[in-house]
């Protein structure tokens, strides 16, 4: 799981073998959940509600870095380390 950013005891991640739409991944605990990154909003899975507003605030914030690193993702190359959310 190539892990973009961490913080708060959440693990933001992309997969090099994906699927569309882009987006990415946001592991708390032992729940997931998957956010689009073109609407920013929860696609599949469940987290606490506070844990999904800290994702979405984060993922406003570095939608651009997002969007590049699903274009690195897609074409197997490294991803870019992402700024946590404080």
């Amino acid at each position: 799981m190539p892990e973009i950013s961490r913080f708060l005891g959440i693990i933001i991640a992309m997969y090099y073998q994906e699927h569309q739409p882009p987006h990415f991944h946001a592991k708390y605990g032992d729940q997931t959940g998957v956010f689009s990154i073109a609407d920013l909003k929860l696609i599949e899975g469940s987290l606490p509600n506070r844990v999904i507003s800290l994702v979405l605030e984060w993922a406003f914030e570095h939608r651009d870095e997002l969007k590049d690193d699903w274009e690195l993702a897609m074409a197997k190359k490294p991803l870019h380390k992402i700024s946590p959310l404080v």
